[in-house]
């Protein structure tokens, strides 16, 4: 994987995900997601043209990531678990600049690379439930707000809405063949509080805040698409 210097925490120099990785990425998940299914993308203006900025999205179907690294207006670094790196599928996502992560521990390495994306200006995109569910936002990890307070990026709520509602006929694991898929970005936000505080009680203090954000987006996202 190409990598190239970046700024990390407290300005020191760091290798980072190549952002051209991330663009080959896009155009690919344009292609395929486009080819595939039928998008409908609302709000992409809202994310900022420039700068860090992290994309915070609901996650109820494999498709959601590729989804979103295709829809969205930006190359998108996502952290992804190390179980999806085997094989060939992990050479490529490693080659489209994609960040694993060991969600059993704290995972110095990804951490490292999530910073200095944010700290070279890039888009870094999570799922803050750290896990396929019900895609509800109804319970976070702390990991979403600890990038977010560390680096100052504000958050871009995502709602991926139509992945999961019936499983496709050709292939059951993935949605209907040329079936809607919605994608809604909602406004930026701020995490911290303005203090700049990173205390455990700060990075609850904020976790609370990004959940309360992020639900009345899917809630606004659901009523917006009628899903």
């Amino acid at each position: 994987m190409r990598r190239h210097p970046g700024r990390g925490e407290a300005g020191r120099e760091v290798s980072v995900p190549s952002e051209r990785g991330a663009e080959v990425g896009r155009r690919i998940g344009v292609g395929l997601m486009y080819g595939l299914w039928r998008p409908r993308v609302l709000g992409a203006w809202r994310v900022p043209a420039s700068g860090p900025a992290i994309l915070a999205v609901n996650h109820s179907h494999n498709i959601d990531g590729p989804m979103v690294m295709g829809v969205s207006p930006r190359p998108t670094h996502f952290l992804i678990k190390k179980e999806a790196f085997v094989g060939p599928l992990g050479t490529f996502l490693t080659g489209i600049g994609q960040l694993k992560v060991d969600r059993t521990s704290a995972d110095r390495t990804a951490i490292t690379d999530a910073l200095g994306v944010l700290g070279n200006g890039g888009v870094l995109g999570i799922f803050p439930e750290g896990t396929r569910g019900e895609g509800d936002f109804a319970s976070l990890r702390a990991g979403l707000a600890y990038f977010a307070v560390r680096s100052g990026a504000p958050i871009v709520p995502v709602a991926v809405l139509g992945s999961s509602e019936k499983p496709g006929r050709l292939i059951e694991g993935l949605p209907p063949l040329r079936s809607r898929v919605d994608v809604v970005f909602g406004d930026p936000f701020e995490a911290g509080d303005g203090s700049g505080r990173r205390t455990r009680a700060a990075l609850d203090e904020a976790t609370e805040r990004i959940q309360k954000q992020l639900s009345s987006h899917l809630e606004n996202a659901r009523r917006l698409t009628g899903r």
